[in-house]
């Protein structure tokens, strides 16, 4: 059995990872000003930044047609006999949904789409996984079982600097942003249920940052070796920073960097900041 390996773009893999295990990717598009953009192949992060900073209307984001799926689908079936489509949250975006029916409609090939119920590299380190396995003749459901066992030991968290692009985006109700906004906290972030809600309300950015080590720091204690990523809102210099302290402080994690693109980053604004990670 030969098995793909499919994602989208808000795994935010890089061209040489989906190049060196084969993983294909269908974009997510970002609307701005009228003007659409896939992500990962029409603009970059710090482009899309550039462009909407100080924009008096707010970009969206579009999923993809499903017709890109059933054509992708298609295109494998003539080499593969199944396929690991792997997403971000449904609870999110339509994305995960779309990718199902698609699946529903091709022939010719087994599609098995999972729900990461999360984004970003964080996504990304299921799609890592299922495309190594693939390569090494793992089937799909051996994939699929191997990836609903990681799900345990994902952990992501999220730092925003203004919960208003959240609040506007859909993805917070109106009270949390506005709570947020009078007090001006930090509030530290993460997924629930596949959206995205509160986990404490911090005041300071150096203290939500350093809250977010701590719970990193939690786990790095139980296991033997872990992968994570530090992951930012067009601020790399401050990320990478962050990313070599993390990196001295705890040994037995692998750390990567990573970036929120235009389509997270519609959603969290610029000057965002994670960390996510998941037991080797």
């Amino acid at each position: 059995m030969r098995t793909a390996v499919v994602t989208d773009s808000t795994a935010y893999t890089t061209p040489e990872e989906r190049s060196r295990l084969n993983i294909r990717m269908i974009p997510l598009s970002v609307n701005i000003a009228g003007e659409l953009f896939a992500e990962e192949v029409d603009i970059t992060a710090s482009e899309f930044y550039d462009k909407v900073r100080g924009a008096k209307e707010f970009p969206k984001t579009t999923q993809p047609p499903i017709g890109e799926f059933v054509a992708l689908y298609e295109e494998l079936s003539k080499d593969y006999d199944e396929v690991v489509s792997i997403h971000l949250s449904s609870g999110i975006s339509g994305t995960y949904q779309g990718a199902v029916q698609a699946g529903e409609m091709v022939e010719g090939i087994d599609v098995y789409t999972f729900d990461s119920e999360i984004s970003c590299a964080v996504q990304g380190f299921y799609v890592l996984r299922a495309a190594e396995m693939a390569a090494e003749g793992a089937t799909a459901k051996e994939i699929m079982d191997a990836l609903a066992d990681m799900q345990q030991y994902v952990r992501a968290y999220f730092i925003v600097d203004d919960l208003a692009h959240l609040q506007r985006g859909g993805r917070l109700s109106s009270a949390a942003a506005l709570i947020g906004g009078l007090l001006q906290v930090k509030p530290v972030l993460h997924f629930v249920d596949k959206v995205i809600v509160p986990f404490e309300k911090i005041r300071t950015r150096k203290k939500a940052l350093k809250r977010a080590e701590e719970l990193l720091a939690a786990d790095a204690s139980k296991f033997e070796a872990m992968d994570a990523v530090v992951i930012h809102g067009n601020c790399e210099t401050e990320a990478e920073a962050w990313m070599a302290q993390l990196a001295a402080n705890y040994p037995n994690v692998n750390f990567k960097l990573s970036y929120f693109g235009p389509v997270i980053g519609t959603h969290l604004g610029e000057g965002a900041m994670g960390l996510g990670w998941t037991k080797q």
